[in-house]
């Protein structure tokens, strides 16, 4: 644990329990959420963006936009389940200031990945409706539960399972990516 500014400060501490030392003025609790959560915004920050330099810029526009929220911000789920509605927006306006405008499909197939599995299985998601592609990706690369996805997509969690259990059986059946997914 360590003291600054008149307030303890510790990163075993949870996130409700930073976000209250933020609210309460400790600067260091707001910079231990960024720490903990600043790789998995830029890793969605670059998968939306398709361009690095441009998920930094939404990395540092992220947090500023959640910094806004202090004093007074009240956590109702996981902190990333709030961040990602903000990720998104911020990268879709960056692409499109860019002039670099794509569809998560043109992300996933300019994707270079070195193994071939991989490459077939960016692919084959690639070829999902967007609506299965995106929970697929927000539940298994994102890994946000059922609810969160729910959350985050403004759905019921019967829908977020209805198109979860389609595009996995979509996937299940496409030769490419069967052996992933078995039988």
């Amino acid at each position: 644990m360590r003291k600054s500014a008149g307030f303890l400060c510790c990163t075993a501490m949870s996130d409700e329990e930073l976000i209250s030392a933020a609210n309460a003025g400790d600067p260091e609790a707001f910079q231990e959420l960024y720490e903990r959560h600043r790789d998995w915004v830029l890793r969605l920050a670059t998968r939306m963006t398709g361009n690095h330099a441009d998920a930094l810029d939404v990395l540092q526009e992220a947090f500023l936009y959640f910094l806004g929220k202090f004093p007074g911000f009240e956590l109702r789920g996981r902190v990333t389940t709030f961040l990602y509605p903000v990720v998104r927006s911020l990268a879709v306006d960056v692409r499109r200031k860019r002039g670099r405008f794509r569809d998560d499909t043109e992300a996933l197939e300019a994707l270079t990945v070195e193994d071939p599995a991989q490459a077939e299985l960016g692919r084959a998601l690639a070829g999902l409706p967007a609506v299965q592609r995106e929970v697929v990706i927000l539940r298994y690369v994102d890994e946000l539960s059922v609810e969160e996805t729910a959350e985050v997509l403004r759905v019921p969690e019967g829908t977020v399972k209805s198109r979860s259990s389609q595009a996995l059986k979509a996937l299940r059946d496409d030769p490419r990516t069967r052996a992933h997914f078995g039988s």
